[in-house]
């Protein structure tokens, strides 16, 4: 138990976020105060201009004295190591930021229209020109529900009898398996609506509905499940199989009782993953749910159903400034699903990393 801890102590420890960033800028504290002189003095002597290009100077500019000043004190591999590191801390956060403009640019547009009753009314009986803070999207939000439980009860078992048969059984077929699974995780949404359209809605006439749009969701959904809950498979430690083997279990009893036991967080993780996967696509939806301002959940396999994302659509393309404003609402309640399951999903394969 000693070693094991001592051997653990010499780990790469993770800093906070904060401490990275005053890491990065004491690195470019000087090499971004030249690369700004030098800078300057390009942009007043030639014909350079415009915001960008001045940010591109100055960032190569920083990036070169940095490497240099670092070289000379700490030698070549450390300079590499220094400027490796802080482009990918600047890409990180330039993400982060983005990703931080996008949020708070629909918050700053939905905000001033989110009401309790967005959540519990309909737009039906709504006048088109009706302000935003009449009607509400609870027939958005209980289509969504039933078309993401209806993809995660077909796609969880396939998903993952898939992967156990990639990692645990394989054989002559694992290959084509797996090109399959990779071909699926890369087709577009709209793909997936067209083949449900016209396999159910056209050919099988079944018509638009909740159902349709379960499965064209299941498409897209399946092949995120089944290589997440591959990638846990492969974290569940050898010993275990070898001992179930060796006691006599067959394969399949070891799969069963052995390995996707040991693995339930991870097969929670794919799930959770796979639902934040396909929330918020729009594409499929057009072609097979349709849409309808009334709660529809009896009749979710023969009638059209909305949806959170299709709700979303619909109201900006609508030529209603009212519309325009309830869509703003709906697309930030999306968002906001779709960061809470991402984050859901982080703290779940953070405990069970940990664990193994």
């Amino acid at each position: 138990m000693t070693t094991v801890q001592n051997a653990g102590s010499h780990g790469p420890r993770r800093g906070s976020a904060v401490s990275s960033l005053v890491s990065m800028a004491r690195q470019l504290a000087v090499p971004g105060l030249i690369a700004a002189i030098v800078t300057g003095i390009a942009f007043a002597t030639t014909r350079l201009s415009g915001p960008f290009g001045m940010f591109v100077l100055w960032a190569a500019c920083s990036l070169l004295g940095l490497y240099v000043f670092t070289r000379r004190s700490q030698g070549r591999m450390a300079a590499t190591d220094a400027v490796a590191s802080v482009t990918l801390g600047f890409a990180a956060l330039l993400v982060v930021t983005a990703l931080g403009f996008i949020v708070g640019f629909v918050l700053l547009k939905a905000i001033p229209f989110v009401r309790l009753n967005f959540f519990t009314q309909t737009l039906e009986g709504i006048d088109p020109d009706s302000p935003a803070t009449q009607g509400g999207a609870l027939h958005a939000i209980v289509g969504t529900t039933a078309q993401v439980l209806i993809a995660t009860l077909i796609s969880l078992p396939f998903g993952v009898l898939t992967a156990v048969y990639l990692n645990e059984i394989g054989g002559r077929l694992a290959g084509v398996v797996r090109v399959v699974i990779d071909a699926m995780s890369g087709i577009p949404s709209v793909v997936a609506g067209l083949f449900i359209y016209s396999i159910w809605v056209v050919q099988g006439g079944f018509g638009y509905s909740g159902l349709a749009a379960g499965l064209a969701l299941a498409v897209l959904m399946l092949p995120t499940v089944a290589r997440t809950t591959e990638e846990m498979l492969r974290l569940v430690p050898g010993g275990l199989r070898e001992s179930a083997l060796a006691l006599g279990a067959p394969e399949w009893r070891t799969a069963l009782q052995v390995v996707l036991p040991t693995a339930k967080v991870g097969i929670v993780t794919a799930v959770i993953l796979g639902i934040a996967r396909v929330a918020g696509e729009t594409a499929p939806l057009l072609m097979t749910a349709f849409g309808n301002d009334r709660v529809n959940v009896v009749q979710t396999a023969t009638e059209p159903q909305s949806a959170l994302p299709l709700f979303v659509y619909q109201q900006f393309t609508s030529a209603q400034g009212s519309a325009v404003d309830r869509a703003w609402v709906g697309a930030f309640v999306l968002i906001a699903l779709v960061l809470v399951l991402f984050l859901i999903a982080r703290v779940i394969g953070r405990s069970k990393t940990a664990r193994l």
